[in-house]
């Protein structure tokens, strides 16, 4: 009843006509953002972070939120009509989403996307309200070295659980904490890597560094691809009643599947390095291993979309599920959410819940109701939002860099942070095309410095002794569980060797 009452005063700050406005605004940038190859929602996020400053908290957060859930559903149009993935979770979309385009159902490819888009926001909303309270209310019992212990697995799942080169996903994550320590010393004060830069002395901001990663980074790879990829055919869009009630129809008859990958993929996303990008491609794998006619998904099999991307929306709401409760990002883009936090003095984690119910229910609210306006905007205007596609790209280009200039400089209004959106977007492209991850980058730079306050205070708690990381239960459990995590890229490589000379003694 308590969790009840508590969302009833969220939908009473999310209806409000202001909050309904920004809202809107937001998923139309959001939408925006996901047409547009080479600007996704961590950059749209952190692009428009600084001009929440001049609304209310409540409805900055809501407005930013709403920029993430308009990129999840814009990501649709790009993959279904022109096989471009606006964003990396709409890679799945891709395999059966555009062979339906070439056959003549666009529209119901479309609209099967959207449908199930909404379906996975929605369950994933009812399984934040029922354990985001209860998460909270145990994470208050957690101290330092708890709070130590659950930064040191964040930063681990991105090892154990990443889909790419666990060496590489160590440096990435190395090269993010180290910037972290650039400053001041929390501690002492006393300066650190600044190497005797005055402008250095305030630290790396997050939002310009992530404008220029996400940003510049992949405009500058976009750009490059487009000179050497073959141009696929562009599908004109149309979405009519008959389109819409078919591929509601479809959504009915696999509403089972539906939901499962809505389900799998929250718990995908509150995994911290995870996301929606694999909860997709998990979605669409589960989809085609238990199906009973596999052989039609690649060729246009509309579970082929229900699937991955309930689970990428899914896996995107639940990555704000640790964010709020925890302080923890599940994904590039909470981590940019928990940066907006940390600018409107808020500290995110159990307590918040305490302080600022109003804020967190309105947040959790929103996610209801931007779900069903998002499918309606975008059931209404995928023509118009697909003509975008169609403006030519050296026209769009310079506005996107220019707004990633100007959005880095108001954040702080030093020239410092325009050179740093300029650097870490060339630092961007290299790590791109050397394939090493960027999320563990980004998340690192949010964490890291929690991460050495949270680990100054236990040592001064144990008088400088490691042993309460292991003496203390919850601690303990989760050092066991990031140990374990770290040292499973190892253990897979040893069973690979074993089973590489097993064959080889079999031959």
């Amino acid at each position: 009843m308590e969790t009840l009452a508590n969302l009833m005063v969220g939908f009473g700050v999310a209806i409000q006509p202001f909050a309904m406005l920004m809202m809107t605004l937001g998923l139309l940038l959001g939408l925006l953002v996901g047409v547009l190859p080479g600007l996704g929602g961590t950059a749209g996020v952190a692009l428009l972070l600084p001009l929440t400053v001049l609304v209310p908290k409540e409805v900055a957060v809501i407005f930013l939120a709403a920029i993430y859930w308009g990129a999840l559903f814009g990501g649709v149009i790009t993959s279904v009509l022109f096989a471009i993935p606006g964003e990396p979770w709409s890679v799945a979309l891709i395999f059966d989403g555009y062979p339906m385009a070439k056959k003549g159902k666009a529209g119901v490819a479309l609209a099967a996307a959207f449908l199930s888009s909404f379906v996975g926001i929605f369950v994933a909303a009812i399984f934040f309200v029922a354990f985001a309270l209860p998460l909270a209310m145990l994470a208050l019992k957690f101290h330092a070295p708890e709070m130590f212990c659950i930064m040191l697995l964040a930063f681990s799942t991105f090892v154990g659980l990443g889909t790419g080169d666990a060496s590489k996903t160590l440096v990435s994550t190395a090269f993010g904490l180290i910037l972290t320590m650039v400053g001041l010393d929390i501690v002492t004060g006393a300066p650190r890597l600044t190497f005797g830069s005055i402008a250095w002395l305030s630290g790396y901001h997050f939002v310009p560094v992530t404008i220029g990663l996400f940003g510049i980074g992949e405009i500058m790879i976009d750009g490059e691809e487009r000179f050497t990829t073959e141009i696929k055919e562009i599908i004109h869009a149309k979405l009519g009643w008959q389109d819409i009630k078919e591929a509601f129809q479809a959504t009915k008859k696999h509403f089972g599947l539906t939901g499962l990958s809505a389900v799998l993929g929250f718990f995908v996303g509150i995994l911290p390095g995870t996301g929606a990008t694999p909860a997709s491609f998990l979605g669409y794998g589960i989809a085609k291993q238990y199906s009973k006619n596999p052989e039609r998904y690649g060729e246009g099999a509309i579970e082929g979309i229900l699937a991955p991307q309930a689970a990428a929306n899914s896996a995107g709401t639940g990555a704000l599920l640790p964010m709020v409760t925890l302080g923890i990002p599940g994904s590039p883009t909470a981590a940019v959410l928990l940066s907006g936090l940390y600018m409107w003095g808020l500290w995110p984690g159990p307590r918040l819940f305490l302080e600022e119910p109003v804020f967190v229910w309105g947040l959790i609210a929103s996610l209801f109701l931007a779900g069903a306006v998002c499918l309606i905007i975008c059931l209404a205007g995928t023509p118009m939002l697909a003509a975008i596609m169609r403006v030519p790209w050296g026209m769009l280009t310079p506005i996107i860099v220019v707004a990633c200039f100007v959005g880095s400089y108001v954040m702080r209004n030093i020239m410092f942070d325009v050179w740093c959106t300029l650097i870490f977007g060339g630092i961007g492209y290299v790590m791109k095309k050397l394939k090493y991850p960027l999320a563990p980058l980004a998340v690192a730079l949010v964490l890291g410095e929690m991460a050495e306050r949270f680990l100054r205070q236990s040592l001064i708690m144990s008088d400088g002794s490691l042993a309460i990381f292991v003496t203390r239960p919850l601690s303990g459990t989760f050092l066991a569980i990031a140990v374990c995590l770290f040292l499973f890229p190892v253990y897979q490589l040893i069973r690979a060797k074993k089973q590489a000379g097993g064959e080889e003694a079999e031959a």
